[in-house]
C-alpha cells in the first residue's frame, strides 16, 4: 500500500505542469452541450498521443478511451464531462491570479476532467493490466438540457456490462451516491385573443394558463423521498388592451427516488388531462428527463461508496459531501449500476463566467483519481 502512494505522489508531482498546461488549454475550447465536437477531438488526439490504441468518439459526441475492453466481459467507467453551460463558439477567456485561474467551466467540469485524464495517462504510458475492461470517457450533454445524453450513450452501448461507475464532478469533497432526477417540460395555453374591451369575455391564455399553475400547486407530492416541483418562467400575451392569444410556462419536478419522480408524471398527466378534456387548448412539450435511483443492492452501494471515501480520505482531509445532487451518475443509479460523483478540485463560482479553481489542489484531485483508478490494477 505504501508502494502504491509513493507511486502516485511521484507521479503526480512529476506530471504536475503537464498537467496545469493541459487544463490552461482545454480550458479555453469552447464546449455548449451538444456543441463538444472540438473538445471530443482535442481529447481523443490526447489519448491517442499518450499510447492509447483504441480511442473513438461516439454518436454523442463522447470521446472514448478504452483499455481491455476485449478481455473482459465486465467495464468499469471513468467518465467527466467536456460541456459547460455558455453557449460560447469562439475561444473561452481565461485569466490566472497567482494560484487561482478563472474561466467559464474551469471548475465545472474542465478540471476534473483534466484529472481524470492525467490519471489515464498513467496507465496508458504504463501500459498496466486491468482485472476489468476499463473505459475512460470525455462525455457530452451533462449540462443542463443536454439531459445526460452523453451518459445515455455510454448505457445505451456498453450498459449489460457496466459494474461501476465514476463520475468525477464538482467541488473537492463531493462524493455523493445519490441522484436528484428532474423531469422538465415546456407547456403552452392557446386562448381566443381580441380587444380587451370589443373581445371582452373571450378565453383569455394567461388566465388559462393561471388557473394551471394553480392546479399543478394543489399537487400533493409523494413523501417517500424529498420531492419538489417549479414552475420557473412564464411568457405570453403582448399588450395591455389584447386579450392574449398564447401563453408559455417552464415546469420541472425533482425527486432522488425514480419511484416518487413517475408518480408526479402520472399527477401532471392527470392535471394536463383534465385541462383538455374541459376544452383548454393545451400542449405539454417534455425537454428533459433526468432519471432517479432505480432499485438497486442499497447495502452494497453503501459500502462501496464508504470504500471509494476511504480513498478520498487519504488524500483530503475536510468533510466529505454525500449530499443529493444531480449528475451523470443519475443513469447508472438509474439501473441499479454502483455509481459516485466525485468532485476532485477545489474552486468556487460554478456556472458562473468567473468561475475559478485552486491550482494547489490540483495534486489531491490527481491523486483521488489516480488512487480509485489502482482499484482495478490486475494483481500478479
Amino acid at each position: 500500500m505504501r508502494e502504491q502512494e509513493q507511486i502516485i505522489k511521484d507521479y503526480v508531482n512529476e506530471h504536475l505542469q503537464e498537467a496545469i498546461a493541459l487544463l490552461e488549454t482545454l480550458g479555453k475550447i469552447p464546449a455548449p452541450s451538444h456543441h463538444e465536437e472540438k473538445r471530443a477531438e482535442f481529447c481523443r488526439k490526447w489519448f491517442l498521443e499518450q499510447g492509447a490504441s483504441e480511442v473513438w468518439i461516439d454518436e454523442a459526441k463522447n470521446a472514448i478511451c478504452a483499455i481491455d475492453c476485449d478481455k473482459y466481459d465486465d467495464i468499469v467507467v471513468f467518465m467527466a464531462h467536456t460541456d459547460i453551460v455558455f453557449d460560447d463558439q469562439e475561444k473561452l477567456p481565461m485569466r490566472r491570479e497567482g494560484n487561482k485561474l478563472y474561466a467559464p467551466g474551469i471548475g465545472d467540469d474542465t478540471a476534473n476532467l483534466v484529472n481524470l485524464m492525467m490519471a489515464a495517462k498513467y496507465f496508458l504510458s504504463h501500459k498496466i493490466p486491468m482485472k476489468k475492461g476499463v473505459l475512460f470517457v470525455a462525455n457530452s450533454c451533462e449540462e443542463g438540457l443536454g439531459n445526460l445524453d452523453g451518459c445515455k450513450e455510454i448505457f445505451n452501448n456498453f450498459g449489460d456490462r457496466i459494474t461501476e461507475f465514476y463520475s468525477f464532478d464538482g467541488y473537492m469533497s463531493q462524493c455523493t451516491s445519490i441522484p436528484v432526477g428532474s423531469y422538465r417540460y415546456r407547456i403552452s395555453v392557446q386562448g381566443d385573443g381580441g380587444h380587451s374591451y370589443l373581445d371582452y369575455g373571450k378565453e383569455n391564455a394567461i388566465c388559462t394558463m393561471a388557473s394551471l399553475i394553480q392546479a399543478l400547486y394543489e399537487v400533493e407530492a409523494p413523501t417517500e423521498e424529498k420531492t419538489t416541483y417549479n414552475v420557473g418562467h412564464i411568457e405570453g400575451g403582448t399588450t395591455v388592451n389584447s386579450i392574449p392569444q398564447e401563453a408559455v410556462m417552464l415546469y420541472e419536478y425533482r425527486s432522488s427516488s425514480q419511484k416518487c419522480l413517475s408518480i408526479m408524471e402520472e399527477n401532471f398527466n392527470q392535471v394536463i388531462a383534465d385541462f383538455k378534456n374541459a376544452g383548454k387548448r393545451v400542449t405539454a412539450q417534455i425537454l428533459g428527463i433526468r432519471p432517479g435511483k432505480g432499485e438497486m443492492n442499497e447495502e452494497l452501494l453503501k459500502s462501496w461508496t464508504e470504500e471509494n471515501i476511504s480513498i478520498i480520505k487519504k488524500y483530503y482531509n475536510g468533510p466529505i459531501d454525500e449530499q443529493p445532487y444531480s449528475t451523470d451518475a443519475n443513469i447508472p443509479l438509474s439501473r441499479g449500476v454502483l455509481a459516485n460523483t466525485i468532485g476532485t478540485i477545489v474552486g468556487g463560482d460554478a456556472h458562473k463566467r468567473e468561475e475559478w479553481i485552486d491550482l494547489n489542489s490540483v495534486p489531491t484531485g490527481m491523486s483521488i483519481a489516480l488512487a480509485l483508478m489502482f482499484q482495478y490494477i490486475k494483481e500478479d
